[in-house]
């Protein structure tokens, strides 16, 4: 029975407990876990019937009684065991196949909402820890129910079957065990809130431990490069100090609790076993013989029980605490809004910056009263020194950051009505940095496109300059780039993403200084690539290279988020102004 991935799941975390959580993401395999827990009572109930089955059979050899009664209770237990395999067999069927569903659904929840959370977020929360959240925490998750299922469900079996067999047969001794639960709950309840913030304090700290790592393997080229390895394994060091410590501290707490709980509900088990053998010896209650042995073998058989669930604790502990971590991600607010807008459905490339402005948080604005309007297939150059907010116009072109005062219009229409994720089928960029993944060159330039067929694609590639290099190459179009294109040099990378753009057919590109990178006789290449494609298209390009901006319609001066000057390359260069100034730099 197929269970779909529920598309709403990203919205039902809302600061609620984390137990409510989980019974949102198991609603749908209610039926399955119920069936489940039916035939776990079934397959475990010769663990709490062994001792009352051993107490008839002991009363009847004592005291001589019908021997149909130890043929009877033996058939008993052999029938229940022998079935014991069949029922275990459909009890991990339908319980695995539920945690799995639950696994699935919320690591697509969590993709799906980290697909969704704004440019902003993903720039202040580090990839390493979304990662550990989206394998581990949710891994974490699958632990605990599969965990507490098998063993907390066993134990809760074992402790309810026993107590109704001695609330039968000897119930003046049923409160006496009683005082076993309450004893255990307030050990749990003093020791509960404790442990939590352990296992949050450890998360935490190996969170930071994995950002670390995944900074150590970005900055390697770096560190080689400068003799640094010892500085690197240094920071990682420290990292891991701290996780030893928080990891040290969690488990002697762990060890405490456990501990603890075993030696009181021992002691309290002698205890009993030793008040019943007193009250049979001296005939003070109608014990028998077998009864001792089934108060004896229960008080062993509840006590383990009851340590299970005390044991269980850390684990339902670390599992709720990764619940509360996902659930970081699946209640963050910083959404991208596009929920109800209007899809665009075409683009002819016409863009109008109103007074638009743009401030990160309190800082000044980094964008201010930027006005300016881009025709259909016009290229404009955006130029300025380091902080003039160039980066900031291209932000707000793609949509990853909305205005803060002002507005833009596509076509007419201003972008804050409109769907961005439709917008952004009409557009591509061209970064500095070529952004490949492990795969194929044929899937890192068709990357979300379908139906591309081999002269389309070939078309793309010879337009970008990259059909050649990418003939020569072993496997030719199905080479593999290697992690981020590692086997493929910077102009390579360039030139297919490029064709990644050519492939789309954009009607508005966005250039980042897509030239800056690389060496004389790639940059070339690039540029005659760039120069297909940008015919006819609405071009923004951000670049410090004469060679890049001086054919564009307008080039666009910026200072302090402003426009300071606007005009062709040889307008701007008979204002002599300050692009005039900014030539030694651009030559550079």
């Amino acid at each position: 029975m197929k269970h779909p991935v529920p598309n709403h799941l990203d919205h039902c975390y809302r600061g609620e407990h984390p137990v409510r959580t989980l019974g949102h993401l198991f609603r749908p395999d209610r039926g399955a876990l119920l069936l489940a827990t039916c035939i776990f009572v079934v397959k475990h109930s010769p663990i709490w019937l062994m001792p009352l089955i051993t107490a008839t059979v002991l009363d009847v050899v004592i005291q001589h009684g019908p021997q149909a009664e130890l043929w009877q209770a033996t058939g008993i237990l052999l029938f229940i065991l022998v079935i014991n395999y069949p029922l275990h067999q459909w009890y991990v069927r339908l319980l695995g196949g539920s945690i799995r569903r639950m696994g699935t659904a919320l690591r697509s929840a969590l993709c799906r909402r980290l697909q969704h959370l704004s440019i902003g977020y993903h720039a202040r929360v580090n990839s390493s820890v979304l990662q550990t959240k989206v394998v581990r925490d949710v891994e974490s998750v699958e632990q605990m129910v599969q965990q507490s299922s098998d063993m907390g469900l066993g134990a809760l079996v074992t402790l309810t079957g026993g107590l109704v067999v001695i609330g039968i047969r000897t119930p003046e001794f049923l409160p006496v065990f009683l005082v076993v639960v309450p004893a255990a709950g307030l050990l749990v309840m003093r020791l509960r809130h404790r442990l939590r913030t352990h296992n949050e304090h450890f998360r935490r700290e190996v969170e930071h431990f994995s950002s670390q790592v995944g900074e150590m393997t970005t900055l390697i080229p770096i560190t080689r490069a400068h003799g640094l390895e010892r500085a690197a394994l240094g920071r990682v060091d420290g990292s891991l100090r701290q996780v030893l410590a928080a990891g040290l501290r969690l488990d002697v707490m762990n060890g405490r609790f456990n501990s603890a709980a075993w030696v009181m509900l021992n002691i309290l088990g002698v205890l009993c076993l030793t008040g019943s053998g007193l009250v049979a010896y001296h005939g003070l209650l109608p014990v028998t013989p077998g009864d001792v042995v089934m108060l004896s073998t229960f008080f062993t058989v509840l006590t383990g029980s009851v340590t299970t669930l005390l044991g269980l604790a850390p684990i339902i502990s670390k599992g709720l605490e990764s619940v509360r971590s996902i659930g970081e991600v699946l209640q963050a607010p910083d959404l991208e809004s596009n929920e109800g807008k209007a899809p665009v459905e075409r683009v002819t490339g016409r863009i109008d910056f109103q007074q638009a402005g743009f401030a990160y948080d309190d800082a000044p604005p980094a964008v201010d009263a930027f006005t300016l309007t881009a025709r259909p297939g016009e290229t404009i150059a955006l130029v300025g020194a380091s902080g003039a907010g160039k980066s900031t116009v291209l932000n707000l072109l793609i949509g990853f950051i909305r205005p803060t005062t002002g507005s833009i219009l596509l076509d007419g229409v201003d972008m804050a009505t409109l769907d961005l994720r439709s917008y952004r089928r009409f557009l591509s960029v061209v970064p500095q940095e070529s952004i490949l993944f492990e795969g194929s060159i044929r899937d890192n330039v068709t990357y979300g496109l379908d139906g591309i067929d081999e002269e389309r694609l070939r078309r793309a590639l010879r337009d970008a300059n990259a059909l050649e290099f990418v003939e020569g190459l072993p496997d030719g179009l199905d080479t593999v780039v290697g992690e981020r294109g590692a086997r493929l040099s910077g102009g390579q990378k360039q030139r297919l993403a490029i064709a990644r753009a050519l492939i789309r057919d954009p009607r508005i590109l966005v250039l980042d200084e897509a030239t800056s990178a690389l060496d004389n006789r790639s940059e070339a290449l690039v540029q005659q690539a760039l120069a297909r494609l940008v015919h006819g298209r609405t071009v923004f390009v951000v670049a410090h290279r004469l060679s890049t901006i001086q054919g564009a319609d307008r080039i666009i001066v910026m200072e302090r988020g402003r426009v300071t000057e606007a005009g062709t390359h040889a307008e701007l260069l008979s204002k002599g102004g300050t692009y005039a100034e900014l030539q030694p730099a651009t030559h550079s």
